[in-house]
């Protein structure tokens, strides 16, 4: 497994962006762990596909986005949900299908949106989130709005071929998307030295003329910078811009997946030498000198809306039969 890339020159947050961070993205972790607390009760069905451990990346890039700006996504989504605001319990309540949810229970873990948050969805095929979120950037482009698509993929979804019609497309026309290659190493659960003959996702716009570079996803300070200079970039008129986050999931790629393709170890070792939230936590209490009690309320906080969404999704009633033949588009 390559070596994530060094942490310096790194710019320092302020207590208060350590802190936003912090909460932000222990928020994701708390509602992920929850959700997959009631995958295994059997109140969350088919797919789910969870985020702990890439936290930074979506945090990171959120905290360089301007409103208006939107996200879009592929399965592993509710992380992206979270930090464009949307409602914990619309998303948990979507999970366990329930009418409160933000499809309104017909959607589940990898189809929700929110058009108020810009939030354009996750999406279950594979990669079809690229050529959507290009579409985002074209018609931007076309309004004049000066928003920028975010469009995140994972490592696998960057091998396939509608991925380079987008980079083609969006370098041609100049179109202001970011593309965020979120690479935890693994795909659905293959080494990306087996399954990418080029590994340095950084340079898969070089034909295009797209630039693109290579980012400590752990670090959320090192993501916003990245992402900072990446949207200037695509908000400037100047086209598209590749951001490979390397990143790393400590759960399998879905709830269903042992995960036989990685040691214990391997991700023990990640967690205790990388772990996102951890980083911040002891910049807190180190060089910004946030007492325990603090960072320890902050917790109780996020643990209480975590408790509240996971209440709210299994007591809402499920959606009435007549949900059936509504958003039916022929």
């Amino acid at each position: 497994m390559a070596a994530l890339p060094p942490a310096s020159n790194v710019p320092a947050f302020s207590r208060d962006e350590d802190l936003h961070a912090y909460r932000e993205m222990l928020l994701i972790r708390r509602f992920e762990e929850k959700a997959g607390q009631l995958y295994g009760m059997g109140l969350i069905g088919g797919f789910c596909h969870l985020y702990i451990g890439q936290e930074a990346v979506v945090i990171g890039v959120q905290m360089a986005s301007k409103d208006g700006d939107q996200v879009i996504t592929g399965y592993r989504d509710h992380g992206h949900m979270l930090a464009c605001g949307m409602e914990p319990k619309g998303v948990m309540a979507e999970l366990t299908g329930r009418k409160g949810g933000y499809s309104r229970g017909k959607g589940g873990s990898m189809h929700m949106f929110s058009r108020e948050k810009n939030f354009y969805g996750g999406h279950g095929i594979v990669g079809a989130q690229v050529s959507l979120g290009t579409g985002l950037g074209f018609a931007n482009k076309y309004r004049g709005d000066g928003a920028v698509s975010l469009t995140y993929m994972g490592d696998g979804a960057a091998n396939q071929g509608q991925v380079y019609e987008s980079f083609n497309m969006a370098q041609l026309w100049k179109l202001p998307v970011v593309y965020v290659i979120e690479n935890n190493r693994y795909a659905m659960g293959t080494s990306v030295s087996r399954a990418s003959a080029q590994t340095d996702f950084s340079k898969r716009g070089v034909s295009f003329g797209i630039p693109g570079e290579q980012v400590d996803g752990m670090d959320v300070r090192a993501v916003r910078e990245a992402a900072t200079r990446a949207i200037a970039h695509a908000r400037d008129g100047e086209g598209p811009y590749i951001l490979e986050m390397q990143t790393y999931r400590y759960r399998g790629h879905s709830m269903s997946d042992p995960a036989k393709y990685r040691t214990k170890d391997e991700v023990a070792r990640m967690r205790e030498e990388s772990d996102p939230i951890e980083q911040v936590r002891k910049r807190l209490l180190g060089a910004h000198k946030v007492p325990e009690d603090e960072i320890k309320a902050v917790d109780a906080k996020v643990r209480a809306i975590v408790n509240e969404s996971a209440d709210f999704a299994t007591s809402d009633p499920e959606p009435d039969p007549s949900e059936l033949w509504t958003d039916i588009l022929l």
